[in-house]
């Protein structure tokens, strides 16, 4: 485990050394997403797909409700009712 200590600046920021983000491949702009449980905080790298991969996971989940016998004209009613359920 590669562990560092970071010092938290007057305006609540931290940086991350450069053998960390040369380890996980971080760039400058790359997003992070931090997760907060008790005293402990984890921060995880927030890889986004590209153009490329977005339109093959969306032809993928199309082929799936076609599969399955969804519409479009399901869509709206789908999600009404799990709506639903998280308002109840």
């Amino acid at each position: 485990m590669n562990t560092q200590v970071l010092t938290v600046s007057s305006k609540g920021q931290i940086s991350l050394p450069i053998n960390m983000r040369r380890l996980l491949s971080i760039e400058t702009g790359d997003k992070l997403v931090a997760y907060a449980s008790g005293d402990a905080i984890m921060l995880k790298t927030l890889k986004l797909p590209s153009a490329d991969e977005f339109e093959a996971s969306l032809a993928e989940a199309q082929e799936w409700a076609a599969s399955v016998g969804y519409s479009e004209n399901d869509v709206d009613d789908i999600i009404k009712s799990v709506r639903g359920k998280k308002h109840k």
